[in-house]
């Protein structure tokens, strides 16, 4: 059991019978009545995002998240199979369980599984990752007065908002956390 006092962003807790990890908190001392915690977290079950308040001093479950070291292998229709680095078991994951994921995902990638109890709850991606770029406009001379932008399109279909500089062919280092350009590799 863990106090609300001592929430940390990235801190995974067991909140009724769901995992969670947190987002972001709050301590409230209001002038009247009773201090809270203002908390945003993530169900690592299905992604969705809530805003929870609890009493101060409240406690809650802490869960024991497992993370292991995987390869990504290959794709087949809405099934993903990835391999266990240390035993070299394989499984599967569904396109609905990788959603925002799918959009950095190359085989032979090594990403970090999350699982709880034997559960496999999704991966973890590093902070950021290298993709080439298939298709873009080019960029138009003198167009740069205010750091212009355009769509360009990765490997893995992801589409991001780029320098005008940026041309096909480029490798490009983008931010997993927001999908953003990071600058080239």
């Amino acid at each position: 059991m863990i106090s609300v006092n001592d929430f940390k962003t990235g801190l995974t807790v067991e909140v009724d019978g769901d995992i969670f990890t947190v987002l972001d908190f709050q301590h409230v001392k209001p002038g009247k009545g009773a201090a809270f915690v203002r908390s945003k977290l993530k169900n690592l079950r299905n992604g969705n995002t809530v805003e929870k308040t609890f009493r101060a001093g409240e406690t809650i479950g802490r869960a024991q998240i497992d993370n292991r070291g995987v390869s990504y292998l290959y794709a087949s229709a809405d099934e993903h199979t990835f391999m266990d680095n240390e035993t070299y078991d394989q499984f599967t994951l569904t396109s609905d369980q990788l959603k925002w994921e799918l959009n950095f995902l190359k085989e032979n990638m090594n990403v970090n599984i999350i699982s709880y109890k034997g559960e496999i709850l999704g991966i973890n991606l590093p902070n950021s990752v290298e993709l080439k770029v298939i298709e873009t406009e080019p960029g138009i001379k003198g167009n740069t007065a205010t750091g212009a932008t355009k769509n360009a399109k990765v490997e893995t279909g992801l589409n991001v908002q780029v320098p005008l500089f940026i041309n096909e062919g480029d490798v490009l280092i983008i931010d997993t956390r927001e999908g953003k350009y990071s600058s080239r590799a």
